[in-house]
C-alpha cells in the first residue's frame, strides 16, 4: 500500500497544494502517482482541508487524525490506520513534491528493512548520508506506538524511525538526486527542465 504525503502547506510556494502545480504539462501529483502506482497494490493521499480538490485523481483522501498540522508523522499515522483497514501489513510513504523518486523504491526499502520492518531511503552528498525519511516503509503494527508518540509531542520522522531500528536503503544521485523536491518557484522551473531531459 502506498501513501502520498501531501499535508504540507507550501508556504515557500505562496500556499496551496504543491501537488496541484504543473510540471511538463501534468500535475506534480500525477508524476508522483505514475511512479508509485506500479510499485504498490493501492494508493491513498494524505491531505487536509477540502478533499474534493483531489476528486480528479480517484484516490482515498486521508486527513490527519490530529489537529494543528503536526507534520509528516501525522500523515504516516493516517496512512497506517488506512493500511490497517485495508488489511495491509505495511505501507510505503512518498512525498507529493518529489517527482523523480526511484522506480524501485518499494523493493529497495523492503530489502533494507530490519527486524522491525522499518526502512527509510537515503542518498549521499559529499560523502555524507542524507536521510529521506518521508520515503519509508512502515509496519501497520506500529500505528498505536506512533499515535502515542505523537500525543507525547514527537514530530521528527527519523527520531521515531531510529527508535525502531530503521534500515537504510541508499540510492545513487547520478544523473540526478532522485529525491529532489520542489519547495520554491525556482525548484519548479528546475523540475520542468529535468522532466524534459528524462
Amino acid at each position: 500500500m502506498g501513501v502520498v504525503l501531501a499535508g504540507g502547506r507550501a508556504t515557500r510556494m505562496g500556499g496551496g497544494d504543491k501537488g496541484l502545480r504543473r510540471v511538463a504539462g501534468q500535475f506534480l501529483l500525477t508524476h508522483v502517482l505514475d511512479r508509485l502506482t506500479p510499485q504498490v497494490a493501492a494508493v491513498a493521499l494524505n491531505a487536509n482541508g477540502d478533499p474534493q480538490r483531489f476528486d480528479g485523481f480517484g484516490l482515498p483522501v486521508l486527513p490527519d487524525s490530529l489537529p494543528d498540522f503536526p507534520g509528516p508523522l501525522a500523515g504516516i499515522l493516517a496512512g497506517l490506520d488506512w493500511g490497517a483497514r485495508m488489511g495491509a501489513a505495511h505501507i510505503v510513504t512518498v512525498a507529493a513534491d518529489t517527482p523523480f523518486f526511484p522506480h524501485d523504491l518499494v523493493l529497495r526499502l523492503q530489502g533494507a528493512a530490519g527486524n522491525s520492518g522499518v526502512a527509510v531511503a537515503a542518498t549521499r552528498r559529499n560523502g555524507a548520508l542524507q536521510l529521506q525519511p518521508t520515503f519509508g516503509l512502515w509496519p501497520v503494527a506500529l500505528r498505536d506506538d506512533l499515535r502515542a508518540e505523537l500525543l507525547r509531542g514527537l514530530r521528527k520522522v527519523m527520531l521515531w524511525a531510529e527508535r525502531h531500528d530503521a534500515g537504510i536503503a541508499e540510492f545513487g544521485t547520478d544523473p540526478l538526486d532522485p529525491f529532489f523536491n520542489i519547495n520554491t518557484p525556482e525548484d519548479l522551473s528546475l523540475a520542468e527542465h529535468l522532466a524534459g531531459t528524462g
